[in-house]
């Protein structure tokens, strides 16, 4: 199984149930070259789209950018896992999805908080990271800030805080009061976000790191209400 495919099977029944009963309709913004959770979705009776420019190829998905996509009309629910902390404009994004829900349509969003990947956090992942794969296979992404720390002789917080800014990804923070403008929380908690792509590592060993005080909590998961 490869990370993606891990995250995806971890993630789902959260996902699972936050989202309304099906038949509802339901986009999944960002749902990558696997599908995200829409062939899921679609067993489970939903009607449901993934809407990403490496979207797959098929009927239940679009491949633009969710900013340009037009739904045919309104949706019950809004899936986005870890696509809202890379968009260009975060308040245009959320301004689209409330206008492509029902009334009191809800969001369901799986997210992380960059800011708070500390250097404790990051040698933790380190020290758990599967050896690189051989050329011409591309490093994970965990391997290259390894690698590009090392290289940068920077302190992490520095070195990482460089790397958000050159990406502009948008803090956990940022997103959350976002989230809170528009809709009325449902649920929110902090979790695990690494164990996918750490050797022999489950998201229950993540956590226990969380709660040993040894890591941070960078995984967010929330849902909410259009208000």
């Amino acid at each position: 199984m490869t990370p993606d495919e891990r995250w995806l099977a971890a993630a789902w029944p959260f996902v699972r149930a936050q989202v309304p009963s099906a038949p509802a309709r339901v986009l999944e913004i960002g749902c990558g070259p696997l599908g995200g959770f829409v062939p899921a979705l679609l067993a489970g009776g939903y009607e449901a789209v993934g809407v990403d420019p490496e979207a797959p190829d098929g009927p239940s998905y679009h491949q633009v950018e969710f900013e340009r996509y037009r739904p045919p009309r309104p949706v019950q629910c809004v899936v986005a896992s870890t696509s809202l902390h890379h968009v260009a404009d975060l308040n245009e994004v959320l301004d689209r999805v409330a206008t492509t829900l029902t009334t009191a349509g809800a969001l369901v969003v799986v997210e992380w908080a960059w800011e708070r990947f500390d250097q404790a956090t990051a040698r933790w992942c380190f020290a758990r990271l599967t050896p690189p794969p051989a050329p011409p296979g591309e490093p994970g992404w965990l391997h290259q800030h390894q690698q590009r720390w090392a290289a940068s002789g920077q302190p992490w917080e520095t070195y990482c805080r460089g790397w958000a800014m050159a990406e502009g990804l948008h803090t956990g923070q940022a997103i959350l009061h976002a989230l809170d403008v528009r809709f009325d929380p449902q649920v929110y908690f902090d979790g695990p976000y690494f164990f996918p792509d750490l050797a022999d590592t489950t998201e229950a060993d993540e956590q226990a790191a969380i709660d040993a005080g040894q890591i941070q909590a960078t995984g967010i998961r929330y849902a909410g209400i259009l208000r």
